[in-house]
């Protein structure tokens, strides 16, 4: 239980150092966690504790998208969390490593002129190794790009 337990250190050092924001954000997130614990009946992995954190990630940027432009101390609120947030997602593949697992999933494929056509089969293949590492949609926009 990895995260769980560096999440919990955290939020006790939010409690010691009075920060209620950050207290706040990391027990949310302490809940996710535990609750996607729960659901599974055993510890989650790494890959899915950082599917957990990304989920809540997302939805914060949702919730300070859909704010009203009147409401800056939602989106203030919003900005914070996500800084906290931020700490405890997986660093994000660059475009460079994106395009070099695609190279790799050609020559494994034996593919070299691919086209739209052999889109499925590298998507297929490419998806399991960028899965938390990367967003789907650049991934899938660079594929598309890479292919003839």
């Amino acid at each position: 239980m990895g995260k769980i337990d560096e999440i919990r250190a955290q939020m006790v050092t939010a409690m010691k150092n009075k920060d209620k924001e950050r207290k706040e954000t990391l027990s949310m997130l302490l809940a996710a966690l535990k609750n996607k614990t729960i659901d599974k009946r055993e510890d989650l992995t790494e890959v899915e504790e950082y599917e957990v954190i990304k989920k809540e990630i997302k939805q914060t940027k949702e919730t300070m998208e859909l704010a009203p432009a009147e409401r800056e101390d939602i989106r203030e609120q919003c900005r914070k969390r996500l800084e906290v947030l931020q700490e405890f997602a997986p660093e994000e593949m660059g475009e460079d490593a994106i395009r070099e697992a695609i190279r790799e999933v050609f020559a494994a494929l034996g593919l070299d002129n691919p086209t739209a056509k052999d889109k499925g089969k590298v998507m297929k293949e490419l998806m399991p190794k960028v899965k938390g590492k990367a967003d789907g949609a650049v991934v899938n926009r660079i594929v598309g790009e890479m292919l003839q």
